[in-house]
């Protein structure tokens, strides 16, 4: 299967991410969908793929426990483009035994822990929203992460059992941000008060000038850590 992605990786080399995009969405139709956190990149490929197909698919996970500023982002983007993002949440009684278990912020106390609330909040509606789908976009980056350096185009999600493709897995923060201008995109407010990566409330902070852009997010962990189990390698 290795073989066969990399083939796929090296036609589409060359592409524009529009046509990538156009694409995976004509071919696979209902079968495809963007994930989306509301972060600048998956708001970048919400504005291309409403261009591209207005009744594409797009979700989000509403994890109970995210920013304001996300909500209020999540309101622009539905009246901007005419579209209603999917919403899936985290079950009730899952997160009834995870404040038994470890309190409010017992996310803090270890990875493990942390990983419990990610498996909760994220991985189990992640695996719900994805039911039915060949295919989810997302908007990963290599430059944002130790843990996606190694990350291509077009992946085979294991832990899924789908194909994971990454559009803008190419490229710079610049031509991000240089496309939300050009385009009138709009964008998490956090972004401008120093939050370049944007999670769940308690755990994104704003970084420090010279910092990697994802040392915002759980910022009390090692960096080999910081991954709440969606997009690793090999998922």
């Amino acid at each position: 299967m290795n073989g066969d992605f990399n083939l796929l990786n090296e036609w589409f080399a060359d592409v524009s991410v529009e046509k990538v995009l156009t694409h995976f969405l004509q071919t696979y139709k209902a079968r495809i969908a963007l994930a989306s956190s509301y972060g600048a990149e998956d708001q970048v490929l919400t504005d291309m793929i409403a261009k591209i197909d207005p009744v594409a698919k797009i979700f989000t996970l509403d994890t109970g426990r995210l920013p304001e500023e996300t909500y209020t982002v999540m309101d622009q983007t539905n009246k901007k483009y005419g579209i209603k993002v999917d919403v899936y949440c985290p079950q009730q009684s899952e997160v009834e035994k995870l404040y038994q278990m470890q309190g409010i912020n017992g996310f803090r106390e270890s990875v493990e822990n942390r990983k419990m609330c990610c498996q909760v909040r994220k991985i189990e509606p992640l695996r719900r929203a994805l039911e039915g789908l060949d295919v989810w976009i997302t908007g990963l980056r290599r430059a944002q992460s130790p843990t996606r350096e190694t990350m291509q185009l077009i992946e085979w999600d294991e832990a899924n059992s789908l194909i994971k493709l990454n559009p803008l897995i190419e490229w710079s923060e610049e031509e991000v941000w240089d496309y939300i201008k050009k385009n009138k995109v709009p964008y998490n407010a956090l972004h401008t008060q120093g939050y370049p990566s944007i999670g769940c409330a308690p755990c994104t902070r704003a970084i420090r000038e010279g910092e990697d852009i994802r040392a915002g997010r759980w910022w009390w962990e090692n960096p080999e850590h910081k991954e709440c189990g969606l997009h690793l390698k090999g998922n």
